[in-house]
């Protein structure tokens, strides 16, 4: 994985997300898309903080469980992610590579694609 741009972002890729989900580990999952774009294809049990809401609601996300924060491919929960970290969060915070498409590509084929 080359991450000279944000080397301070770890990513998890969906199919160890799943895998660990499956373990029973507590992971929270934030999904910083828009609203319209949940509504059409969702992980279960993702709480939804759109970005430009993220730092207004960061006390909604709890700093003592994992947090996996994913959007469509990538780009907006990594954004989300630096975000947090400017702004004091002090959790461990995990990119979801691929975002929900990888989801649907690795995990969930019945995850719509848009």
């Amino acid at each position: 994985m080359n991450q000279v741009s944000m080397p301070q972002t770890s990513e998890i890729s969906a199919s160890e997300l799943k895998q660990r989900l499956d373990q029973g580990e507590d992971i929270q999952i934030i999904d910083v898309r828009e609203a319209d774009e949940v509504a059409v294809a969702r992980i279960p049990n993702a709480v939804h903080i759109p970005l430009g809401q993220v730092i207004a609601r960061m006390d909604e996300i709890d700093p003592t469980r994992e947090t996996v924060v994913h959007c469509k491919m990538g780009g907006r929960s990594a954004r989300a992610i630096e975000a947090l970290k400017r702004s004091g969060y002090t959790g461990n915070l995990l990119n979801l590579a691929g975002g929900i498409t990888a989801w649907s590509n690795d995990v969930d084929p019945s995850v719509p694609k848009y």
